[in-house]
Order: C-alpha cells, then structure tokens, then sequence
C-alpha cells in the first residue's frame, strides 16, 4: 500500500537541491550512521558499532520487506544526509481512521536547520498521508528533545498525548 507514495519527492532547501526517495540496501551505513550521529539515539545505544551491524542490517531489511512500512533517505549532492520511516497503521478508533506513523526523523547534525526536515515533514503531511487516504500523522518525540517539539509544532502538530514505552530488560529482544 505504501508503493502510492509520490517518490522520488525533489525539493529545495537551504543547503541545495535535495530528494527524498526510498532507501534502497546500499543506504544501510548511511542510516545506521545518522542514528548514531544524534546524541540521544548514541546514548540508546545506537552507536554504529560494527559488533551491531548485523542487527541494523536485519531491522533494515525487515523495514523494507514489510508492506505497512517504509523507509525514506534524503540525498543532498550524492550523499544520504535524513532519513525517516512510516508506517500505515490501520485502527479502530476515530471509525476506522487510517492513521500514517513517522518514526526515526534524522538529518545530519551539519544540516539541521538547513530546511530539509521540514521539506521532509510536510511532504509528509502534505503528500504522503493524502496519497494514502490517511486521516493523520502522528509521532513520538523524546522528551528531551525540546528543539524538535519546537519543530514540529512549528509544522502544525500538537502535543496532544503522553506517551509511555516499556522496554523489555533483555538483549535476546534487541530485535
């Protein structure tokens, strides 16, 4: 269902001509280096060891397999430097609203406030959710993350609910 997205998406940034398209295998690294390359996923863990690899490259390949999912990269001169995944998420509440989640919005620590996240985010908004007969976007933050509340409620996002996570105290579910 995901294959009616509008991709490749090209758009104009601060830093130059960009395009967000679908990851392909070759995008692995660059992914995997711009969960590290954000302070708050380096002190989850996400550290691009090369003792993790095999683990990202697995979740990668899941991502991609999986018809609810997707998972974007943004090109700026050649080089990955954004990536964020979605996923259509069919409910019962809201009569049966299809609801489109992002997760995982990185841009490169050089380029943020260049533009391209917001590009991203309001194709996003703009484009993605309709192509999909989405009824709305939603996200989680960190709690930390005040610049990106910011951000976003700069897009037309509220914070609107608390969220909470419980996360299984053992290594055999790092996957």
């Amino acid at each position: 269902m995901l294959d009616a997205l509008p991709l490749p998406f090209p758009f104009e940034s601060r830093a130059g001509a960009a395009t967000l398209r679908r990851a392909e295998r070759d995008d692995a690294d660059a992914v995997i280096a711009l969960l590290a390359d954000d302070p708050i996923s380096a002190a989850r863990g996400d550290v691009a060891s090369d003792a993790d690899r095999p683990l990202y490259l697995a979740a990668f390949r899941d991502v991609l397999a999986s018809p609810g999912n997707d998972l974007l990269v943004i090109e700026l001169d050649g080089a990955i430097v954004g990536t964020l995944q979605l996923t259509l998420i069919p409910g019962m509440a809201r009569r049966g609203a299809l609801r489109l989640l992002v997760e995982a919005v990185r841009v490169s620590s050089a380029l943020r406030s260049s533009g391209i996240g917001s590009a991203a985010m309001r194709w996003v908004t703009d484009d993605a959710a309709p192509a999909l007969d989405a009824a709305m976007v939603q996200l989680t933050s960190d709690a930390a993350r005040t610049d990106a509340h910011r951000f976003y409620e700069n897009l037309g996002f509220t914070g609107s609910h608390l969220g909470f996570k419980y996360v299984i105290p053992s290594e055999s579910t790092a996957r």
